[in-house]
Protein backbone atom coordinates (compact mmCIF):
# COMPACT_ATOMS: atom_id res chain seq x y z
CA UNK A 1 0.00 0.00 0.00
CA UNK A 2 1.01 3.58 -0.80
CA UNK A 3 0.68 6.54 1.34
CA UNK A 4 1.06 9.78 -0.22
CA UNK A 5 2.45 12.41 2.61
CA UNK A 6 1.30 15.96 1.92
CA UNK A 7 2.60 19.31 3.25
CA UNK A 8 -0.27 22.07 3.21
CA UNK A 9 2.49 24.71 3.94
CA UNK A 10 4.15 24.18 0.62
CA UNK A 11 0.70 24.16 -0.93
CA UNK A 12 -0.20 28.14 -1.87
CA UNK A 13 -3.96 28.48 -1.64
CA UNK A 14 -6.28 31.56 -2.27
CA UNK A 15 -6.87 33.48 0.64
CA UNK A 16 -9.34 36.93 0.19
CA UNK A 17 -7.92 37.03 -3.04
CA UNK A 18 -4.23 36.37 -1.98
CA UNK A 19 -1.46 33.47 -2.06
CA UNK A 20 -1.27 32.23 0.88
CA UNK A 21 0.86 29.24 2.69
CA UNK A 22 -2.26 26.40 4.75
CA UNK A 23 -0.62 27.54 8.39
CA UNK A 24 -3.91 27.48 10.21
CA UNK A 25 -6.83 25.05 10.12
CA UNK A 26 -9.46 27.61 11.05
CA UNK A 27 -12.92 28.87 9.85
CA UNK A 28 -12.59 29.96 6.09
CA UNK A 29 -9.81 27.94 6.04
CA UNK A 30 -10.79 24.34 6.35
CA UNK A 31 -12.51 24.72 2.92
CA UNK A 32 -9.47 24.71 1.02
CA UNK A 33 -7.95 21.27 3.06
CA UNK A 34 -11.52 19.61 1.91
CA UNK A 35 -11.43 20.75 -1.44
CA UNK A 36 -7.68 19.22 -1.54
CA UNK A 37 -7.73 16.57 -0.07
CA UNK A 38 -10.80 15.00 -0.03
CA UNK A 39 -10.43 13.39 -3.36
CA UNK A 40 -7.67 12.37 -3.04
CA UNK A 41 -8.28 10.51 0.39
CA UNK A 42 -10.58 8.59 -1.99
CA UNK A 43 -8.26 7.18 -3.91
CA UNK A 44 -5.02 6.71 -1.64
CA UNK A 45 -4.03 6.73 2.11
CA UNK A 46 -2.97 9.75 2.98
CA UNK A 47 -0.43 11.67 6.08
CA UNK A 48 -0.91 15.25 6.04
CA UNK A 49 1.67 16.68 7.60
CA UNK A 50 1.22 19.69 10.33
CA UNK A 51 4.28 20.83 11.35
CA UNK A 52 3.79 24.27 10.17
CA UNK A 53 0.10 24.19 11.59
CA UNK A 54 0.04 26.54 14.47
CA UNK A 55 -3.54 27.11 14.87
CA UNK A 56 -6.55 24.47 14.65
CA UNK A 57 -10.27 25.35 15.27
CA UNK A 58 -13.79 23.49 15.82
CA UNK A 59 -14.09 24.05 11.72
CA UNK A 60 -10.26 22.62 11.18
CA UNK A 61 -10.83 19.60 13.41
CA UNK A 62 -14.37 18.97 11.65
CA UNK A 63 -12.40 19.22 7.95
CA UNK A 64 -9.92 16.16 9.69
CA UNK A 65 -12.82 13.98 10.59
CA UNK A 66 -14.71 14.17 7.22
CA UNK A 67 -10.97 13.42 5.69
CA UNK A 68 -10.61 10.36 7.88
CA UNK A 69 -14.31 9.40 7.48
CA UNK A 70 -14.37 9.79 3.94
CA UNK A 71 -10.46 7.64 3.76
CA UNK A 72 -12.20 5.09 5.78
CA UNK A 73 -15.23 4.57 3.62
CA UNK A 74 -13.19 3.96 0.49
CA UNK A 75 -10.96 1.45 2.51
CA UNK A 76 -8.16 3.46 3.19
CA UNK A 77 -5.96 5.49 5.71
CA UNK A 78 -5.66 9.13 6.70
CA UNK A 79 -3.63 10.21 9.73
CA UNK A 80 -1.32 13.43 10.46
CA UNK A 81 1.97 13.65 11.64
CA UNK A 82 4.87 16.36 12.75
CA UNK A 83 2.20 18.33 15.10
CA UNK A 84 3.27 21.28 16.25
CA UNK A 85 2.75 21.11 20.50
CA UNK A 86 -0.42 23.39 20.23
CA UNK A 87 -2.35 21.21 17.62
CA UNK A 88 -0.90 18.04 19.15
CA UNK A 89 -3.02 19.35 22.41
CA UNK A 90 -6.08 20.66 21.19
CA UNK A 91 -6.30 17.57 18.88
CA UNK A 92 -5.85 15.22 22.27
CA UNK A 93 -8.04 17.36 23.85
CA UNK A 94 -10.51 16.03 21.51
CA UNK A 95 -9.79 12.70 21.52
CA UNK A 96 -8.84 12.58 17.88
CA UNK A 97 -5.39 10.58 18.96
CA UNK A 98 -7.64 7.96 19.41
CA UNK A 99 -8.94 7.77 15.38
CA UNK A 100 -6.03 9.60 13.88
CA UNK A 101 -2.32 8.23 14.17
CA UNK A 102 -0.34 11.22 15.37
CA UNK A 103 3.45 10.22 13.43
CA UNK A 104 6.28 11.94 15.36
CA UNK A 105 8.68 11.62 12.54
CA UNK A 106 9.41 15.01 10.36
CA UNK A 107 10.06 15.21 6.28
CA UNK A 108 12.47 16.97 5.04
CA UNK A 109 11.10 20.24 3.62
CA UNK A 110 13.28 20.67 0.93
CA UNK A 111 11.85 16.92 -0.32
CA UNK A 112 8.68 19.30 -1.74
CA UNK A 113 5.12 18.78 -0.37
CA UNK A 114 4.37 14.98 -1.60
CA UNK A 115 6.60 11.79 -0.46
CA UNK A 116 5.82 8.57 -1.59
CA UNK A 117 6.00 6.04 1.01
CA UNK A 118 5.62 2.17 0.80
CA UNK A 119 4.29 0.88 4.18
CA UNK A 120 4.34 -2.39 5.50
Amino acid sequence: MTTTILNPASRTAAYDGQPAEIIELIRGREKELLAWLAPLVRRKSVTLDLGRVQRIDAAGISALVSLYSSAKQAGHRFSVANLSPRVAEVLALVGLERILIFHRAAWKSDSGPRLEQTTA
